[in-house]
């Protein structure tokens, strides 16, 4: 049996600056087989944050662990085994879905008749096995986001990192897309997820981290941000309030 790090992802005192600190120290641990969510206002840090760890802007200082890899020393390695899935779907739209597939799984190496198999089982979860074979160009972008999610795991990808998977979905895409991340993570995958989308975060995320000012300021389960909110918010109190009350408290702090 393989033997995976505890930790899918490690990240210590990770800071970038812009005009300001966008990350500043930023010190974050996610266990191998969870569903992780970081919540934050705009501009607190997220995107930036999880560009970082995919290895798409390189941090002013601290470093990044995917699954005992240094991802700065070695980040091709680190990327091997990492899908980076954003907002804004960026696929080729003269391909089909099909083709655009077989055309990722190429480039990460995945041989022709296992690369088909994934295909076509992503294509069928995702329900667009009925437009394998259309040209993307006439797609809508929920099906262009649902194209951008296959195209993230034909690889079979141990770390799942996601920023705003859900915009611009209807109900039943959205279902869709939390149905295959929920999968990916009982089979062993840790989903790694920005969302706007409070009651997502309260559904699905085993654990949830608050950042504000490019730090955490809080993580846990929902009843353990409740225990960390303390009078602000009541015992039954939601994510919502209680997500409010604990970045309310950090501005007063700051």
């Amino acid at each position: 049996m393989i033997s995976f790090p505890p930790f899918a992802l490690e990240v210590r005192g990770l800071v970038k600056r812009f005009e300001r600190p966008a990350v500043d120290g930023l010190d974050l641990a996610v266990r191998a087989g969870e569903f992780y969510t970081l919540l934050g206002p705009n501009g607190a840090g997220k995107t930036t944050t999880l560009r970082m760890i995919a290895g798409l802007m390189r941090p002013d200082a601290g470093s990044i662990r995917i699954a005992g890899i240094d991802a700065l020393a070695d980040p091709v390695k680190a990327k091997q085994i990492t899908a980076w899935i954003s907002d804004e779907p960026m696929i080729y739209d003269k391909l089909t879905p099909r083709e655009y597939l077989e055309f990722v799984a190429g480039l990460w190496a995945v041989e022709p008749p296992l690369a088909e198999q994934r295909a076509d089982e992503l294509l069928r979860w995702l329900g667009l096995a009925a437009n394998a074979d259309d040209r993307c160009e006439s797609f809508s972008k929920g099906m262009r986001q649902k194209i951008a999610l296959a195209g993230a795991l034909v690889h079979e990808p141990r770390v799942i990192i996601l920023d705003e998977p859900l915009t611009g979905l209807d109900a039943g895409s959205a279902r869709q897309v939390k149905t295959i991340l929920r999968e990916r993570t009982r089979a062993g995958g840790t989903v790694i997820m920005t969302t706007h989308i409070l009651e997502v975060a309260e559904r699905m995320a085993d654990r949830i981290g608050v950042i504000a000012h490019g730090k955490l300021v809080a993580e846990g389960t929902l009843a353990e941000l409740r225990l960390q909110a303390g009078e602000r918010t009541g015992a039954g109190a939601s994510l919502e309030d209680t997500f409010l009350a604990l970045v309310d408290a950090e501005a007063q702090a700051a």
